[in-house]
């Protein structure tokens, strides 16, 4: 339980790591439907998204790490046209069989330039940012498939929470990273990305649920959240 912080730009992380290529895999054991709270949450999700930023049938919901369809069935009952991208095919063909389109493969820039090609409405990952060994390419893969007004969303693990509440259970090799929005906020400015929502949501020990778009989108204001956040983090000690 090695954990390393960076004084530059205070990403956390462990300094060893299996490939996720050996992790995400055809005999990955985690099926987010078999978890009844997760799927309510997923609804509750869903029917929030579309009532705030008015998705319908000519939008499109990218999903990375989409699993075995437990959120992407909510938008597709709700005739909003899905694409799922998920690397492990044994979950993925779950989905598959569920009617929902899915690439089976890795999210990267790449991809996103090719398949996606700024036409994403909304792009969404739950718990899956502190999964990614090459976080920087991962965020320009966003911003590539972002619509010009389009919005993107990501629920992670707290750093926060973890360090009040000694949860030192959530440190594996299947997490890189340890995520405070401290860190996101330069990462994603890197991009040309911006924050303007922040949540805190109960999920997995106490999460964020962080709301981003494209630097240059001005029919979106800075909420006051994003402030509040980093103003909580920093007086922890977060810079320090």
């Amino acid at each position: 339980l090695k954990v390393l912080v960076c004084d530059n730009c205070w990403l956390v992380q462990v300094d060893e790591f299996k490939k996720a290529s050996n992790i995400f895999d055809s005999n990955y054991t985690y099926f987010s439907s078999f978890s009844t709270s997760w799927l309510k949450h997923s609804k509750s999700y869903t029917d929030y998204m579309i009532k705030r930023f008015n998705l319908n049938k000519d939008s499109l919901v990218v999903e990375i790490a989409s699993n075995d369809g437990y959120l992407l069935q909510y938008f597709k009952e709700k005739n909003i046209p899905v694409l799922g991208i998920e690397p492990s095919s044994n979950t993925a063909e779950v989905a598959i069989k569920k009617g929902i389109p899915t690439i089976i493969d890795f999210f990267d820039s790449k991809l996103s330039s090719k398949k996606i090609k700024s036409k994403a409405n909304l792009i969404l990952g739950n718990n899956v940012l502190a999964h990614v060994p090459n976080i920087n390419d991962f965020i320009k893969g966003v911003k590539l498939g972002l619509s010009k007004h389009g919005v993107n969303t990501f629920e992670f693990p707290h750093l926060l929470s973890l360090i009040k509440e000694n949860q030192f259970d959530t440190i594996y090799h299947e997490h890189f990273s340890y995520l405070s929005l401290t860190f996101l906020i330069q990462i994603f400015k890197k991009h040309d990305l911006e924050i303007f929502d922040v949540q805190k949501i109960q999920t997995h020990g106490g999460s964020l649920r962080i709301f981003s778009k494209h630097i240059e989108d001005s029919t979106k204001t800075i909420e006051k959240s994003v402030n509040e956040f980093l103003i909580e983090e920093e007086s922890f000690g977060f810079k320090n």
